[in-house]
This record gives structure tokens, C-alpha cells and sequence, in this order.
């Protein structure tokens, strides 16, 4: 099928791999373009049936219970991220020489010929709010844009919506950048690379290569992060377009080529007339929300992306300015007798939770959920002298106790033996008990919540009711 756009799917034989958030919609459109889909799911469950019958009700046949077997007369399969690559499925249609696309890839391949550039954002963490920070930075340049992909707004809506947009700013998973082929971004950058859904991907040498794929192609500028050498690996090992850039960003002083942080302020060394010698300053540290060290990288490789596509330097202060994180991303909740009670729930990896402590000096830490086969030996080791007391919960909450017997056996633990949702109450108290004025009680679970909660919202929601509790 090549790597451009498809303008003729009549009569054309695909099969959808799941029902998911993503599995409907591409259902659904490729119908409607006059292709013969067939939607196959392991699930049968009752939710799984009314999805089915909504489908069936325009014509879309679907097939419950058998995700395995390739229908016959398959000619391409369109799979939602979720799906692993060693499915019995995506096997034997290999074996048959036939595509495999994500929602993304269909996206891509579905888009007009006058189609938005991407700007496209991956990284173990921080993807969602450097996104949202990108699409504020270009709103406030006066263009037309929408935060897109991976934060819940579909692709597909978008690309065929009626809306005319200038640009697009993309988050993107590794699912979806596995299932990616033909993806080319104007520019796009990989934020940070840690061990994550391994599970999923087999290897983190996989992983990384998947995260890697958003570089193909790019036109302008690969920015990844002058902290992390495994993103820079990844741009040199890109086959680009003649006359792409790699662009650093550092917390340090930037050198030419990069964005960084001088005297508080954040300056440009690479879209500036002779970067050997000239800076631009873009904004200050104060302008971003929250000040935290890992968020001001988020903001810089937000301008960078910003900055490749043309935009003024005061565009991306006052985008900064602009922007108001998401709940449950290091949100200040309460102080309560001296003691700052922060939510970040979102930090459901070791990664994240290492750089939401890294943000306080003296913590007491909630941790603990769904350990997703995560060690956490460097984490606790990096935030050891950091710890004034720990309050542990959730189901695989003993690998972070041993971690911490064996790098900060001198840090009083209390280990919560409850995964019940009320056990976050407790821990809170538990966690009052211990903190004393100055210091901060973070919320950093570096674990999944689906042990104990439906989501981490509702694992931060309960945080929150918690502290506003001990205030009452």
C-alpha cells in the first residue's frame, strides 16, 4: 500500500483488532469509505456485546471471543495500541505479507493532501504536559491548533474533522509509534527513556527503538534531552530529511544547538542567527507551572518543538504563562500545620516518581500500587537522604520496603498491609503522624493504581479528600 495517502478503500478487506477507544472509530470510518471490515475481539463480555451490536447495526461484522484467527480474505489489519506484537493475530498476518497500522498510522495515511504538520512528543514521561504546554505555546503564536493522539483526543476526529488547523500537537505511546510505519513529523522529540511496559514490548532495546520511529522522516528538528544519552542515540541512529537538526535541551547553560536555563531564565542556542555566539531568551523559570526541575524540561522541549516550527520567542513565554497543569501532576493540595500535602498521582513509574521527589528536600512519601515489573533500588537509593518517612500501600508495596531496608534502612516505614480504597485515608494519617513544619507529604505511588483504584484520578481524588480531612 506504500506510505502516503489511501484515497480508495471500497471493497478493500480489513480487519480491526479490538473493540477499545480507538478499535470503533477506525471501524466505523473505514466502513463508511466503502471497506468490508471485520472487527475481532478476545473479549465477550457484556460491554464487549453492545459495542458489538452498534457496529452490526451499520453493517460491520464482529467477531467476540476469537481475537487469534485471521479472517479469511484479509487484506490489511488496523489494531488498537494495546495489542501486543507477538499475538497469534499479527503472526500469521506477517506470515500472509500483510500491513499492520495503528490508530495512528490510519490517521496519518487517512489525512488530506493540504493536512496540519505534526508536532510530535514521546518519552517515558512528561508526554501529556508538554504537549498541552506546545499547543499553548502555539495558541498564544496565533496559530490554530489542538493538543492531540495519546491525551485522549482521537487522530481520526481530527484529521477528518472540518476544522483547519495550522499544526498539530501530537503525543504519541510507543504502542502506537510500534504500529507507526509511514509517521513523518515536521519535528518531533523523545523527552526521556526509562524501563516501561516492557511487558509489552519484550526488551527495553525494543522499547527504545519503538520510541525511536518518531524521529523518521523528521523535516526540521529531532530534540531530545542532553540528560538522557539514550535520546540522542536514538536521533543519530534516525534517518532524517537532508538539513534536519538535532536540538538539545538541558537545565544547564545550553550549548549551540540546545535550549537551557541561564540565571533563571530559559534561552535558545538553537533557532537564533550564529548560535556560537547569540542566545534568546524565551522565558523565565517562574513562568512555568510548576517550577519543578523535571517540568522545566518539559517546557523546553515544548519551545524547541515550538521554536522548529517558527515561533516567536515572546509566543513562548506567554504560552508558559498560559498554561495550567493537569490534576494529579504534582498539585499542591493543601498545607496543613506547616506541612505541604502534594498530588502526584500521575507518577505511576519509577521515572516519574524519582522526579517528583527530586522537586522537595524533606518528604514524607505515599508510595506503592502495581509495580508493572519495575525495580526500584535507584529510585529509592537516588532519594534516600531526601526521605523523612515513608507510608507504603497497594499490592506490590514489599518491593519498595526491601529497596528501602536496603538504601535507607535509617527511614521509618509504615507498610499498610490494605489495597482497599479507604487504605489512602490512612495513609495519610499515617503520613501526618510522621511529617513535621517544612516538610512535604508527596503522593509519588511510582506504582499503576488499578490494584486499589480505577485510575491514578481517582487514586490522587482520594489523596485529596484525604488531606482536606485532616484540615476539617
Amino acid at each position: 500500500m506504500g506510505s502516503g495517502q489511501v484515497t480508495d478503500w471500497q471493497g478493500k478487506h480489513v480487519t480491526v483488532a479490538g473493540l477499545g477507544v480507538s478499535g470503533i472509530p477506525a471501524a466505523k470510518v473505514l466502513h463508511a469509505r466503502g471497506a468490508v471490515v471485520t472487527v475481532v475481539n478476545d473479549g465477550d463480555d457484556a460491554r464487549a456485546r453492545e459495542q458489538a451490536a452498534e457496529l452490526e447495526a451499520l453493517g460491520i461484522t464482529v467477531r467476540l471471543g476469537d481475537g487469534a484467527t485471521l479472517p479469511a480474505g484479509t487484506e490489511l489489519i488496523v489494531t488498537t495500541p494495546g495489542w501486543k506484537p507477538d499475538k497469534p493475530l499479527f503472526t500469521a498476518a506477517r506470515e500472509a505479507g500483510l500491513e499492520i497500522w495503528g490508530d495512528v498510522e490510519l490517521a496519518w495515511r487517512l489525512r488530506g493532501p493540504d493536512a496540519a504538520p505534526w508536532l510530535a512528543v514521546t518519552g517515558t514521561n512528561g508526554k501529556t504536559t508538554t504537549v498541552q504546554m506546545l499547543a499553548s505555546i502555539l495558541r498564544a503564536a496565533g496559530l490554530k491548533t489542538a493538543a492531540v493522539g495519546n491525551i485522549g483526543v482521537s487522530l481520526l476526529d481530527v484529521v477528518l474533522g472540518d476544522e483547519q488547523y495550522d499544526v498539530l500537537a501530537v503525543e504519541l505511546s510507543s504502542y502506537q509509534l510500534h504500529w507507526a510505519p509511514s509517521l513523518r513529523a515536521h519535528s518531533a522529540a523523545v523527552l526521556n527513556l526509562a524501563p516501561d511496559h516492557l511487558d509489552w514490548h519484550g526488551s527495553m532495546e525494543a522499547y527504545a527503538a519503538d520510541k525511536g520511529r518518531i524521529y523518521e522522516g523528521n523535516r526540521v528538528a529531532c530534540v531530545y534531552n542532553a540528560a538522557d544519552k539514550a535520546t540522542e542515540d536514538l536521533v543519530r541512529e534516525a534517518d532524517v530529511e537532508e538539513g534536519c537538526r538535532a536540538v538539545g535541551f538541558t537545565l544547564s547553560a545550553p550549548g549551540p544547538s540546545q535550549l537551557g536555563v541561564v540565571d533563571g531564565i530559559l534561552v535558545d542556542r538553537a533557532f537564533v542567527e550564529n548560535r556560537q555566539q547569540n542566545a534568546q531568551e524565551l522565558a523565565e523559570v517562574s513562568d512555568v507551572n510548576p517550577p519543578a526541575p523535571h517540568n522545566i524540561a518539559n517546557a523546553l522541549a515544548a519551545a524547541a518543538l515550538a521554536r522548529a516550527f517558527g515561533v516567536p520567542a515572546a509566543a513562548v513565554r506567554d504560552g508558559l504563562r498560559n498554561f495550567t497543569p493537569d490534576a494529579h501532576r504534582i498539585a499542591h493540595v493543601a498545607d496543613v500545620a506547616g506541612v505541604a500535602y502534594i498530588d502526584d498521582s500521575k507518577a505511576t513509574n519509577t521515572h516519574a516518581a524519582q522526579a517528583s521527589l527530586a522537586a522537595y528536600e524533606s518528604i514524607v512519601w505515599i508510595a506503592g500500587g502495581l509495580a508493572k515489573g519495575a525495580t526500584f533500588d535507584e529510585l529509592v537509593a537516588k532519594s534516600a537522604k531526601r526521605l523523612r518517612g515513608v507510608v507504603l500501600i497497594g499490592k506490590d508495596r514489599a518491593l519498595i520496603r526491601e529497596a528501602l531496608v536496603r538504601h535507607a534502612p535509617e527511614v521509618p516505614v509504615v507498610d499498610l498491609d490494605r489495597t482497599d480504597t479507604g487504605a489512602m485515608l490512612a495513609a495519610v494519617q499515617e503520613a501526618q503522624r510522621l511529617a513535621a513544619a517544612g516538610d512535604t507529604v508527596l503522593l509519588a505511588p511510582a506504582c499503576a493504581s488499578m490494584d486499589m483504584f480505577a485510575n491514578y484520578n481517582k487514586r490522587g481524588d482520594a489523596f485529596a479528600a484525604a488531606v482536606r480531612g485532616l484540615g476539617a
